[in-house]
């Protein structure tokens, strides 16, 4: 009886150790779902190679977790394994045998129907979250992941010059959101910066914009002169804008 117990608290540290892992890899950027689902596949050493797994080993912090997962599911592994051979090598009989065997099977599904409790997942994971938070530093963010810059989407620096289209107009009359792009910060030749720039903000030449949007429209932005061309370019970033939106809400 013994290895029956020992075998229920192997498969509940792993279930907890799974639960820890997905938590932690939520606190570095991966969607809920793609957590769970490689701390699962490294605890029990499936290893799909796929995108998402991708993600993961090219993250130092989501490797470090995902190899101690790899380690703590071969040690579990083991355990359970010896345990059950000791269940049923030290049975006197098989009636003994059978009982033990349903004690294991009843335990094991119990568990597993704990497990994928909402009301215990839920609670369990803002436990972990709370933990994770007082006695480790994992919120660092995967912002490559987080806003989707390997999908025509960038973050980068424009430093404005005279005869920009840009110079001497504020936010709002520029409409950047118009065009998909956002303005992240300005950073004035001075060396002020200013975070989340409100619509008033003017930008003035050697000012610096942190911008995020897709690629061809921040590369457009830093070569589009003051002048009708630059206004029938902004038209057009506009108008190829709203196609996408539409095509994105025809697809959701």
């Amino acid at each position: 009886m013994i290895a029956v117990v020992s075998l229920f608290v192997v498969v509940v540290v792993g279930l907890l150790i799974a639960r820890i892992a997905a938590v932690a890899l939520i606190a570095t950027g991966l969607p809920a779902d793609v957590a769970r689902f490689q701390a699962r596949s490294a605890l029990t050493g499936v290893g799909y190679t796929t995108g998402e797994a991708e993600t993961v080993v090219g993250h130092p912090l989501r490797r470090r977790i995902v190899m101690w997962l790899m380690l703590a599911g071969n040690a579990g592994f083991v355990i359970i394994v010896a345990s059950l051979v000791l269940s049923f090598a030290t049975s006197g009989d098989t009636g003994d045998a059978l009982e033990r065997l349903g004690i294991a099977v009843g335990g094991l599904l119990l568990l597993f129907l704990t497990a994928h409790s909402r009301w215990f997942e839920r609670r369990l994971t803002a436990l972990i979250t709370r933990a994770l938070g007082r006695f480790s530093d994992l919120d660092v963010r995967d912002m490559h992941h987080l806003m989707q810059l390997s999908r025509d989407y960038a973050v980068t620096e424009l430093e404005v010059m005279a005869g920009d289209w840009l110079a001497e107009r504020s936010l709002t009359d520029l409409e950047l959101p118009d065009e998909g792009v956002i303005v992240l910060a300005v950073r004035r030749a001075r060396g002020d910066f200013l975070g989340a720039p409100r619509g008033r903000t003017i930008v003035h030449p050697g000012d610096t914009l942190y911008l995020y949007g897709r690629a061809s429209i921040l590369s457009d932005l830093d070569e589009r002169p003051a002048t009708p061309v630059g206004d029938e370019a902004h038209r057009e970033a506009v108008a190829e804008q709203g196609v996408l939106e539409e095509k994105e809400e025809g697809e959701g």
